[in-house]
């Protein structure tokens, strides 16, 4: 690794990949946002930053940024808490084959196309008349809910819908985590007369630090970036727009109505949200420690 020009051979195409991946059309985009730009169009003048400033003014804009805000806030909370406890649930099973079987029973619904998933669970579970969800919700004796047509339990279901989804992803990750924490820790802490709660907060929780970080800002990233659930179970953004997000909402502006400048102006805006949450929650959870 001393050789200089090893190292630069080596990281040569993954700069190529990166430039012309993630930083060119990231270049792409705002430039484009600095114009009133409609591909059918023969002349697409330049509005400088007129897209953002009509931001500020576009309800529709700020209804899908509320909700947007209010699912990733949500279900990445859940989505880690749920994952830790599973994982360390898993963990303390000492049949390695349990515990394989039980990663893998978790991990399934990560493995079928998101879309595809949210086809069955829009045609299947949620449906009010016919839908799973309700007929066992009825034999227990309690009312039928409109789980996508209801505008103050539509998001809720896309938060439900969610975490089936892509819960298996971080279980995997945190059991890994605590599967490389040496088994030394915890054979001191019970000679020292720790409980199980005292070990988990005290030796699993710090020693997974750097787990922590990764699943969360990758599961923040990847949440914001939502789109194949609702733009296939939540029918025209949902009454009142209640299920309409980011993602959606730039879709309708690039390919319906053709205004790809505003589109790009609030992607930049998704961008930047991403950047500045990410950078944050790496700031407050920045690990001291080594391995």
């Amino acid at each position: 690794m001393k050789n200089k020009k090893f190292v630069a051979l080596v990281l040569v195409p993954a700069f190529i990949h990166l430039s012309i991946f993630v930083i060119l059309p990231i270049i792409g985009g705002f430039g484009i946002s600095l114009f009133e730009y409609n591909p059918l169009n023969d002349v697409n003048p330049f509005v400088g930053l007129d897209n953002f400033t009509r931001l500020l003014s576009d309800k529709v804009f700020m209804k899908a940024l509320t909700n947007t805000l209010f699912f990733v806030f949500v279900t990445v909370i859940l989505n880690i808490v749920i994952s830790l406890a599973l994982a360390k649930f898993i963990s303390m099973m000492k049949s390695n084959k349990t515990r394989s079987l039980f990663r893998v029973i978790f991990f399934l619904p990560c493995v079928a196309p998101l879309s595809a998933a949210a086809v069955v669970w829009g045609k299947s579970i949620f449906p009010t008349s016919s839908g799973l969800a309700n007929m066992v919700l009825n034999g227990l004796g309690i009312n039928s809910i409109n789980w996508l047509g209801d505008p103050n339990v539509l998001m809720w279901s896309m938060i439900l819908f969610t975490l089936w989804a892509d819960i298996g992803y971080n279980i995997i990750l945190f059991t890994a985590g605590m599967d490389g924490i040496p088994e030394e820790f915890y054979e001191a802490s019970k000679i020292d007369g720790a409980g199980e709660w005292k070990r988990f907060k005290d030796i699993t929780l710090p020693l997974l630090g750097r787990t922590f970080i990764f699943v969360t800002i990758m599961t923040l990233i990847s949440h914001f970036q939502m789109f194949a659930q609702f733009s296939i179970m939540v029918l025209k953004n949902g009454p009142q727009n209640s299920g309409l997000v980011l993602t959606s909402y730039i879709y309708k502006v690039a390919f319906e109505m053709k205004d790809m400048g505003y589109a790009s102006a609030i992607a930049m805006v998704l961008f930047l949200i991403i950047m500045i949450v990410t950078l944050i929650q790496q700031r407050v959870t920045k690990v001291d420690w080594e391995y």
